[in-house]
């Protein structure tokens, strides 16, 4: 792990952490651009249900990231990934385009954010 990467993906993992624990406070302040249109409870239960597992687990990588690189990837790759599906369906539907102002936007980069700053693989010492 560079130095670089070394003072800023423990922090990285913390902020990550608490974003993800507070979607749902994202989606009671802005219910347009956090949520489904008609909003849809079931979606919202399990989405809260699995970032806010992810949440936790982000705090406990960011004790030892080198020891959750799977952990960590999976995380920068799945938000990614849910932004850039969130993307096309904003595009597709205009009842979520307000989307593209909050959580489309904070999946891709937060999601660019972790590839980059995230060790590529261990290094034999």
């Amino acid at each position: 792990m560079t130095d670089f990467q070394q003072k800023f993906l423990p922090p990285l993992l913390i902020i990550s952490g608490i974003a993800f624990l507070g979607v749902k406070v994202m989606m009671m302040l802005f219910p347009g651009a956090w949520g489904w249109t008609p909003a849809q409870h079931e979606y919202e239960g399990m989405i809260l249900g699995v970032y806010a597992v992810l949440g936790i687990f982000m705090f406990i990588a960011a004790r030892d990231p080198m020891a959750h690189l799977s952990l960590i990837w999976f995380a920068a790759i799945s938000t990614l990934v849910h932004g850039v599906i969130m993307l096309f369906q904003a595009l597709a539907d205009p009842t979520d385009a307000d989307n593209l102002m909050g959580d489309v936007p904070a999946l891709i980069i937060l999601g660019i954010v972790l590839i980059a700053v995230t060790p590529k693989k261990l290094k034999a010492d």
